[in-house]
C-alpha cells in the first residue's frame, strides 16, 4: 500500500546518511555500528505506532450509531490493522537483517556474495541483494520460474 511504503521511507530518508571515513572498509564496524542503530530505531517506531494503534482502538471501539460514520470507523480501522501487518512483515526483516550483522553477513547479496553497497542499504537498510540479483529475482518471478 503506497501509504505504508511513503511513511516507511521517510523513515529511512530523514535518519542520518553514513559518511564513510577515506579509505574506510565496506562493513566497518563503525559502519555496521550504524546500520544497526539505524534498524533499531526504525523497529522502535514501528512498535512505539503499533502501541497507538491500539490505543486508538481502544479508546475509539464504540459504535457510532449513524451507519455511515460507523462504516467510516470500520474502514478506518482495518485500514490501521492492514498496515500493522504489513508493519509486522517489516519487523522480521529488521530482525534478519540484526542477524545478519550479528554474524557477519549483512551488506552481502544472499544470490551473488557481492557488496550491496552503502547507497542501496541507506536507501533499504534490510536488502538481502545487489539491485542487479533483485531485478533478476524479479523476471524469473514473472516468468513463473521462481
Amino acid at each position: 500500500m503506497p501509504g505504508f511504503e511513503d511513511k516507511d521511507f521517510q523513515f529511512i530518508e530523514d535518519y542520518p546518511k553514513y559518511v564513510p571515513e577515506p579509505g574506510e572498509e565496506y562493513m566497518s564496524p563503525r559502519m555496521l555500528e550504524h546500520f544497526r542503530n539505524k534498524l533499531l530505531a526504525w523497529k522502535e517506531q514501528i512498535l512505539r505506532e503499533a502501541e497507538e494503534t491500539v490505543e486508538h482502538l481502544k479508546s475509539d471501539s464504540e459504535a457510532p450509531a449513524d451507519p455511515n460514520d460507523r462504516a467510516t470507523l470500520e474502514e478506518e480501522f482495518a485500514i490501521e490493522l492492514r498496515t500493522r501487518d504489513r508493519e509486522r512483515k517489516l519487523l522480521a526483516k529488521i530482525e534478519a537483517s540484526l542477524k545478519d550483522i550479528e554474524n557477519g553477513e549483512y551488506g552481502y547479496c544472499k544470490m551473488t556474495g557481492e557488496e550491496i553497497g552503502l547507497e542501496r542499504l541507506e536507501a533499504r537498510p534490510t536488502a538481502t541483494m545487489t539491485v542487479e540479483a533483485k531485478r533478476k529475482q524479479e523476471m524469473r518471478e514473472k516468468q513463473g520460474i521462481a
